[in-house]
């Protein structure tokens, strides 16, 4: 159980489900695959790069593995994340990248605002959240069809939770913020 629990938190950790359903968002927002290009740009920004600084920082022995799991410090974290999301923005904007990528950024912006926020006071699941955001924002470029693969956020949670890194409230409340700032491309 445990094993497969360890399965499913890293093979859908945020960078990996940041990269496949950005670079998807990227193709669909272009209209051809040249979009693939913006996507990845995006997954660079949102999923690599705090990937790779959360790595450097586990290296240094700030932090023991990927899943910080004390929520006294994530700061560095999500200034990152915003910081890099922001900068890919800018750029994406500068550039003129189509509207739905641009958009995809700015939910996920909003998105680590909120978790951000509930973290200053509450332990709240990031990898729920990014699962639940991706999944929602393939729905609104690609196809309502993507919301069939909402299973996946539930396995994710699951997984979080089975681990000991969460709650069942705080993989909830995760994934309820990224399908929330997803959402709110809808309007």
């Amino acid at each position: 159980m445990l094993s497969a629990a360890r399965a499913v938190t890293d093979v859908f950790q945020p960078r990996n489900v940041l990269v496949a359903g950005l670079t998807g968002i990227g193709i669909a927002a272009a209209g051809h695959w040249g979009g693939a290009l913006w996507g990845l740009l995006a997954a660079l920004c949102a999923g690599v790069v705090p990937a790779a600084y959360i790595n450097y920082e586990r290296r240094k022995g700030t932090w023991g593995d990927r899943h910080v799991v004390d929520r006294t410090q994530r700061l560095p974290i999500f200034l990152v994340i915003l910081a890099s999301i922001g900068t890919g923005s800018l750029i994406m904007l500068a550039a003129h990248a189509p509207r739905d990528i641009l958009l995809a950024m700015i939910a996920l912006w909003l998105m680590t605002v909120g978790l951000l926020t509930v973290n200053e006071s509450w332990k709240i699941s990031v990898d729920s959240a990014v699962a639940s955001s991706v999944v929602t924002l393939l729905a609104v470029v690609h196809s309502p069809w993507w919301l069939l693969v909402y299973p996946v956020v539930l396995a994710v949670c699951w997984s979080r939770v089975a681990l000991g890194y969460h709650s069942v409230a705080q993989t909830a409340a995760g994934a309820s913020l990224g399908l929330a700032t997803a959402g709110l491309w809808l309007l």
